[in-house]
């Protein structure tokens, strides 16, 4: 008597099982260090020149 493997069932697979972002763990208690950053000399230069354009009749 020869035996028949039985068919591969698929689970249920629900919206809520499926993370594609990852894990996000957040320490509630701590601050974000929100420091401005410092600007680059040639951002501050054409800032600068910019200005100085604008400003001119």
């Amino acid at each position: 008597m020869e035996r028949v493997a039985e068919p591969i069932r698929p689970t249920v697979l629900f919206w809520s099982d499926i993370n594609p972002y990852g894990t996000f763990r957040l320490d509630m208690d701590k601050r974000l260090d929100l420091a401005p950053m410092a600007i680059p000399a040639w951002e501050a230069a054409a800032a600068e020149a910019a200005r100085a354009t604008r400003s001119a009749p």
